[in-house]
């Protein structure tokens, strides 16, 4: 548990979740009902509701400005929370400038090019967010779970990935990637949750549920994809998840305070303003 103020212990989340580059991800290390010492849910509710605040200036910002793009990948165990996070984390996003895209099997026109020519057509442009409800990282995990891919193929792709995402940053797309990490545990609870709620039954499949099969295989991959691919540009963060409230408010935070670093400023007036104000009362 971390000490200290709430101030304290909220500067924190990014680098206690951090994959540090060149080192290994660790999930069996990392608990997934971690809070960082934070347990009141009205101090949440009030933090978080400051950071969707905050997250609406900073996207005001980024649009009036035009120079950059931010993309924001989540990847996550099935009923990991990804659409949860999108709903309640960009609730206050103006959606003009921010585009959400999910990433399900490949078409058959997607599937005769390259494993990144669909995702790269949807990296967001210059002043708008990009949310990827799954990801390039598919093709590290699921193709290497479900051996649609020989080991010789898939593994060339982490190095492949780190390529695409720096020459991303070098084009000022800023990228932030969360893994939100539940445990197997809480992860049958939700899949029961949508069983047995019949506004949630349209969530389940058969698949949701065959694939927990595979629990293990998916953690060791999802371990070498985090290990492999958190880099200095583009870096990974392992969010704990089985708390909701919790995860909603490390990733708002992380990302409130990687854009506010940047300083962003609106742009100069490409007029002059007297004039304009001279031309306006002229006209009363």
């Amino acid at each position: 548990m971390l000490k200290g103020t709430m101030a304290h212990t909220k500067r924190e989340l990014a680098k206690r979740f951090l994959v540090k580059p060149g080192e290994k991800a660790h999930l069996s290390k990392r608990d997934p009902e971690d809070t960082a010492g934070l347990r009141s849910k009205a101090e949440y509710e009030a933090i978080l509701q400051k950071n969707i605040e905050r997250l609406f200036e900073q996207q005001s910002l980024l649009a009036a400005s035009d120079d950059c793009a931010v993309l924001v990948v989540l990847q996550a165990m099935d009923a990991g929370g990804k659409d949860g996070t999108i709903k309640h984390v960009m609730t206050g996003l103006n959606p003009q400038a921010c585009r959400v895209t999910s990433f399900k099997v490949p078409s058959q026109e997607e599937a005769r090019h390259d494993f990144l020519w669909r995702v790269h057509n949807a990296v967001p442009r210059r002043g708008e967010i990009g949310i990827f409800n799954r990801s390039h990282y598919e093709d590290v995990l699921v193709a290497r779970v479900h051996k649609l891919a020989p080991k010789a193929v898939w593994s060339e792709r982490y190095q492949q990935i780190n390529d695409f995402e720096k020459m991303l940053t070098k084009n000022n797309v800023r990228i932030f990637k969360f893994f939100l990490h539940i445990s197997r545990e809480e992860q049958a609870r939700r899949l029961e949750q949508r069983i047995e709620d019949p506004h949630k039954n349209w969530k389940i499949s058969l698949a949701d549920v065959t694939e927990r099969k595979l629990w293990n295989q998916y953690t060791d991959a999802y371990e070498d994809a985090l290990t492999e691919c958190s880099t200095k540009r583009a870096p990974w963060y392992v969010i704990p998840a089985n708390k909701k409230w919790f995860r909603n408010l490390a990733v708002s935070q992380i990302l409130a305070d990687g854009m506010e670093a940047w300083k962003m400023k609106y742009p100069a007036p490409a007029t002059n303003l007297n004039e304009l104000r001279k031309t306006l009362r002229a006209e009363k």
